[in-house]
Parts: C-alpha cells; structure tokens; sequence
C-alpha cells in the first residue's frame, strides 16, 4: 500500500485490513512516498515525521509492515521502481499486489511505465460503497481486456475522509481524534504538524 501518509487514518488502516482479510494475503507492507510525481506542487510533510505516523498507526497489527525503500531511494517516487525492488525481495514465486485509491487507478496511464506495471502485480482498486466507477469502462477500451484484468475494485465501507481533509481540519483547530489513531493524533499535535498553513 503505497501513498504519501500525511498523515495516515483509519481509512487507510480499514481499507488494508479489509483487503487483507477479503483477498487473503499474507501481509501488507505500507510503502511511504518519498517524491511522488503527482504531488511536486504542493508541501508534504518530512518524510521522518510521515513515516513515524506510519509506524505508530501499524505496530499493533502484525500483519502489517513498514518498507523504507521509496524513502532511502533518491530522486522521484515511481511505483514501478518499488514494484521491482518488492519482487527481488519476495521472489518470482510471491503475487503482488498494490492497494491503491480508485480514483489514483482511474489515473493509472498517467503513471511510469504503466502497462509494464500492471504485468507486475495486480492492483486493488479500493472504494467505498456508492462511489462511482463509470471511468473504469474507459480504462478498459484503453488498456485492453487482458491488462483491465489485472486491476480488481474493491469495496470498503471506509471513513469519507482524506488526508487533505485532515491537514485542513488540524489548521483550523478542528479535533481529529478517532480518525485517526491515537498514538498519530498525540505525533501530530506534539509536533505541531499541518498549523502553519503550509499544507494544501
């Protein structure tokens, strides 16, 4: 589960464990961004602070892990690139998947590399109930029948909020407690993350 966590919530941490639970697998390893391509106009908070939310939020799940490779990677964060180092480490025998946002999928060829990415590791298009999916009829006249295959909607009846949401409630004073968990909220306002205004 990739993504630039800041900060993370219980919509990130309900959607993994659904996915989980729901596709059967082993673990799920919680990637955090370090330059994300998508995100180069706008603040994101350091990376030793999202990956501590990161941490926080997970350590009592222990079918959750923590992967620093995008943060010890110089230069942008390409989805592909981790893909690759995921299955060095894995091995071929490994099926990878990445759980992602439906609307970030409907954005997928937009992406590096994007069909060589979809031959890689199946994707998990997560969504909550009611949303819309009506550009997925488009992705697949554009990627073809056999790669569209490889992308899989998920629903999640998750929290409706977003990080940017949570960035906007903490500016103006608003409490976030039991969106996300505890342990985050008490790192955020010790560290006094997202008050100055300088997130969007």
């Amino acid at each position: 589960m990739g993504g630039t966590f800041d900060p993370i919530h219980h919509g990130h941490l309900v959607a993994a464990e659904a996915v989980r639970i729901g596709l059967g697998l082993g673990s799920v390893v919680f990637v955090p961004a370090n330059n994300p391509p998508h995100k180069v106009d706008r603040i994101i908070s350091p990376a030793s602070h999202r990956l501590a939310m990161v941490w926080l939020a997970t350590l009592s799940n222990p079918c959750f892990q923590v992967s620093t490779m995008e943060l010890d990677r110089d230069g942008v964060s390409y989805t592909i690139d981790t893909v690759k180092d995921l299955r060095e480490g894995f091995g071929p025998q490994a099926e990878l998947f990445f759980i992602t946002g439906a609307d970030a999928v409907l954005e997928i060829m937009s992406w590096k590399n994007a069909r060589e990415l979809l031959g890689m590791c199946q994707f998990v298009a997560v969504t909550r109930p009611g949303y819309s999916m009506a550009g997925m009829e488009s992705l697949k006249d554009t990627l073809g029948c056999q790669l569209f295959t490889r992308i899989c909607r998920f629903e999640v009846p998750a929290l409706a909020i977003s990080s940017s949401d949570l960035r906007r409630m903490v500016k103006g004073g608003k409490s976030i407690r039991y969106l996300v968990p505890e342990a985050v909220s008490q790192y955020i306002e010790k560290n006094r993350l997202y008050m100055d205004g300088s997130y969007s």
